[in-house]
């Protein structure tokens, strides 16, 4: 019998799959877990419309990615820390504060998660910072650190 898996499972397949099982298995396993669906015509083609508007979904977020990338080519953030003698920042600037001063700066939202900081941020000075945007997408954003007043 041919099924729909609406879930991962072990060894057959996975979640939107259309495979062939026993009538066995199917009916007393699969489809009372809710796990699969029989492989009918509608239920086919509903399939294709689902991967068809996740392939698209898929396509929007790279090109929203790639808009994002785009937009921090020529930005500069600044943030200001405040600082010992010697130059030496009280602890570190994190992703949050990055993030936050590139929101509150230019109106761009990237997750704090997305910015890789390769080494913390001790002193004052310009920095590159590598930021994720996903599907390989990267952007470089430019921090300026200067002293809070």
């Amino acid at each position: 019998m041919k099924v729909i898996l609406q879930q991962d499972v072990r060894d057959h397949g996975k979640k939107g799959q259309m495979v062939e099982v026993s009538d066995g298995y199917a009916r007393n396993f699969l489809f009372p877990r809710k796990l699969a669906i029989p492989a009918t015509a509608d239920n086919i083609n509903t399939m294709k419309q689902r991967e068809k508007a996740r392939l698209k979904q898929i396509e929007e977020e790279k090109a929203a990615a790639a808009a994002t990338a785009e937009k921090l080519q020529g930005c500069v953030v600044k943030v200001s820390a405040k600082a010992g003698d010697n130059g030496k920042l009280f602890g570190s600037v994190t992703a949050k504060e990055i993030s936050d001063a590139l929101e509150s700066q230019y109106g761009i939202t990237v997750e704090k998660n997305r910015i890789v900081i390769a080494e913390p941020i001790k002193s004052f000075g310009t920095y590159e910072v590598k930021c994720k945007l996903g599907y390989e997408i990267s952007g470089v954003i430019n921090v300026v650190i200067s002293e809070a007043k």
